[in-house]
């Protein structure tokens, strides 16, 4: 008796633990039916649009709604002190500068990415210049474009028209993470060995002089 008590007592602790290795994949492969999705690749045009089913969407929105206003229906100064109230403002408003300054730090990058690969990237491909690699010293600076320009165009999506208080752009980084690190895994594998070939060309009086009148340019 005893031993199959103890057998029974070993099976329970067996599903149990099978259960609760099996319920987050469970619920993750759930979510994955309505979870964000960006809609087109990173190459090709950029007005891939962020997206969630209706359902999911007005549940967030109540929801941070309700942290917002959590009475319901009561104001702000209705359920908190003046100090309190003034306190979720400051916060609130910095919130609001804090995404304003990254998006525009985003749109500053994409320039300067854009003046690079205008500027410099593409008149030295032109010239096609003997013993200048030049997708050895820049590597994969147009994928680099591409995924930053898809990032500012989901970011401003994510903001425009939206209310401070509602802008959500954190699942904007969390749906795009997968091609950011994949290019940028390139790009930064090989930058110790552009920097290196870098050096090796402001040795050769001609390479330099191609290559400083591609950065004059710039300025």
């Amino acid at each position: 008796m005893q031993s199959k008590e103890a057998t029974g007592k070993e099976s329970m602790v067996t599903k149990k633990k099978n259960l609760a290795f099996l319920r987050p994949r469970l619920y993750m492969l759930e979510r994955r039916k309505t979870d964000t999705v960006v809609e087109s690749s990173v190459s090709g045009d950029h007005s891939g649009t962020l997206r969630r089913s209706q359902s999911d969407r007005t549940e967030y929105n109540q929801k941070l709604q309700e942290k917002m206003t959590p009475h319901g229906e009561c104001s702000l100064a209705e359920t908190s002190t003046p100090e309190e109230e003034h306190q979720m403002r400051r916060m609130m408003a910095k919130r609001e500068k804090i995404i304003k300054e990254l998006i525009q730090t985003e749109k500053d990058y994409l320039n300067d990415l854009e003046l690079c690969v205008r500027e410099v990237v593409q008149p030295l491909r032109n010239k096609k210049i003997d013993r200048l690699d030049v997708d050895g010293l820049f590597s994969n600076i147009e994928s680099v474009h591409q995924i930053s320009a898809k990032l500012l165009s989901l970011l401003e999506e994510a903001t425009t028209d939206v209310e401070p208080a509602m802008q959500v752009i954190g699942e904007v980084f969390l749906q795009i993470k997968g091609p950011l690190e994949d290019i940028y895994k390139i790009y930064c594998y090989h930058h110790d060995e552009a920097h290196s070939v870098l050096e090796s060309y402001e040795k050769e009086e001609e390479l330099k002089q191609h290559l400083s009148h591609c950065i004059q340019s710039l300025k």
